[in-house]
């Protein structure tokens, strides 16, 4: 696309805003062994993107497991809730707060989609800083379904009210990105910290630093 064209960025935000996926994945992997299942860094890397329902769900097909999915649902939210609300601040990836600014001042629409739930997202966006920037917000529930599918960014798309072919997904996993195309939106991917066994090869176009955006659009 011509990023002249671009109206909207639609954010995602572990490991896009913030650098929580390494975060998620040593509290997922003590759930794992609370629940008594072994999930190999193969497996485990494959859940990456999804929402908690998306990935207990994949994990019971696989893995024999008595707890009910919401049980392991709500196991999973409580701990993580914890573990966010223990941190007095949140940085946000090197570069995102200029980014940003800038496309405020341009009068870039900006949304977060994400697979955590509000709660979650609403912690992380107050410990970082961000939360001013994000007109429209979108967790899977209000989706009704996670990542891969792509209603969260067809949601947002629509809360944003701006077409899909003037906006443009951030995204680092691939399960996101997938959910990104299905949405028939450009997918950039950014390949920061946690994406490293991420398959993003499927996006439009691929970053590692969120200045090459301003250079895109300047």
């Amino acid at each position: 696309m011509l990023f002249s064209n671009c109206q909207a960025i639609i954010f995602d935000m572990d490991g896009v805003l913030v650098d929580t996926e390494n975060l998620y994945k040593v509290i997922e992997q003590e759930l794992f062994n609370e629940v008594g299942i072994s999930i190999g860094k193969e497996e485990h890397v494959s859940y990456q993107g999804c929402s908690n329902p998306v990935m207990w769900s994949l994990i019971k097909e696989k893995h024999p497991l008595t707890q009910s999915l919401g049980e392991l649902v709500g196991m999973t939210e409580e701990k993580v809730i914890n573990y966010f609300n223990s941190q007095s601040y949140l940085a946000p990836m090197t570069g995102v707060m200029e980014l940003l600014q800038f496309l405020q001042n341009r009068g870039v629409k900006l949304a977060l989609a994400s697979s955590s739930s509000i709660e979650v997202i609403r912690i992380i966006l107050a410990k970082s800083g961000l939360e001013a920037y994000f007109e429209v917000v979108v967790d899977s529930t209000e989706a009704g379904t996670g990542k891969p599918d792509p209603a969260i960014f067809l949601l947002a798309q629509k809360k944003l009210g701006i077409s899909i072919e003037n906006c443009i997904v951030i995204e680092d996993s691939s399960n996101g990105i997938r959910a990104a195309l299905a949405a028939g939106i450009f997918c950039i991917a950014f390949s920061g910290p946690g994406s490293e066994h991420q398959d993003q090869s499927a996006a439009h176009l691929h970053i590692t630093h969120f200045s090459e955006i301003r250079e895109f659009i300047e």
